[in-house]
């Protein structure tokens, strides 16, 4: 029987987390060798590498895997510390999610979380379209996301939708506009991040719809402006930095005031899920409570 010894399995969690044998040498108090020598037994427990050696260091397939079991054990071990009062243990909840999810409708999560005690939250912000990709790894406990298919091991919750829409500042508007026709492939655009999806969606289909265009045809966009900061983002659009898409709830402030204009009647409609793992615990099911109540203002 394979016997996993649950300090080296914590030490390989804190690497991870950390990005550096270095920095998780600190955290846990011992020297880096110590931390050396504790991943290459577990490693020789195992009879696989678990670690990538790079900047930051990484999990290979089989780390993941233990790292799934580490991060499932640090919960349980940290509920069952506070079920039994003591005080120096926390809880600790990881939560992968995607901007805008963050800048609308979760802030009452951290509310509900503020209120717990001995809890602390992580948030890693990640597109929607790949922060199951974070649970699936073992990096979160739970995570927003578009995909409705659960991982294995884990539970997916409709939430609802978030809805986004086409705006600009006027003036950037009327400089790329002729004769009616918004030249898409020109007008700036802005993006959150690299795997920003939606931008490229909104305009592939502007494209398609100006010019006619194939369904498998790739937008060009000549000019983009990353920002990632959903604050910053809205203030770009504003200002012109170049068009986008705004979630309803940040656009219609600036519609109202007309700092933005729709560039056309689309609304893109974006599912949103909540994946968390298939595990008893009490903070997790508090935490999913927490998120289906704050999601309740999202379009059903």
């Amino acid at each position: 029987m394979l016997v996993m010894n649950p300090i080296h399995l914590q030490t390989l969690l804190t690497i991870v987390d950390e990005g550096s044998f270095e920095d998780a040498a600190y955290v846990l108090g011992i020297s880096p060798s110590a931390v050396s020598q504790r991943i290459k037994a577990l490693e020789k427990t195992v009879g696989r590498l678990l670690l990538r050696r790079g900047t930051p260091v990484s999990a290979t397939e089989a780390g993941e895997v233990l790292m799934q079991a580490a991060r499932r054990m640090a919960l349980l071990q940290a509920e069952t510390m506070a079920n039994l009062k003591e005080r120096i243990a926390t809880i600790p909840l990881s939560v992968a999610i995607n901007a805008d999810s963050l800048a609308t409708w979760f802030p009452p999560v951290l509310a509900r979380v503020a209120s717990w005690d001995a809890v602390t939250l992580t948030l890693r912000i990640e597109d929607e379209s790949h922060s199951l990709n974070l649970l699936r790894r073992g990096d979160v406990l739970g995570a927003v996301t578009r995909d409705p298919h659960p991982a294995p091991g884990c539970d997916a919750i409709e939430l609802g939708t978030m809805r986004y829409v086409s705006v600009a500042n006027p003036w950037l508007l009327d400089k790329y506009t002729t004769d009616g026709q918004v030249d898409w492939e020109a007008m700036p655009a802005l993006r959150f991040g690299p795997r920003d999806g939606l931008q490229d969606e909104g305009l592939k289909t502007h494209v398609q719809k100006t010019h006619h265009e194939p369904d498998n045809a790739q937008p060009i966009m000549r000019r983009i402006s990353q920002i990632p900061s959903a604050e910053a983002f809205t203030e770009a659009t504003r200002v012109g930095l170049g068009w986008s898409l705004l979630p309803l709830q940040h656009a219609q402030p600036l519609l109202m005031s007309g700092d933005v204009v729709r560039l056309d009647d689309t609304i893109l409609d974006v599912p949103l899920y909540w994946h968390r793992w298939r595990l008893e615990s009490p903070a997790l099911e508090k935490l999913t409570t927490a998120v289906q109540t704050a999601a309740q203002t999202l379009q059903q």
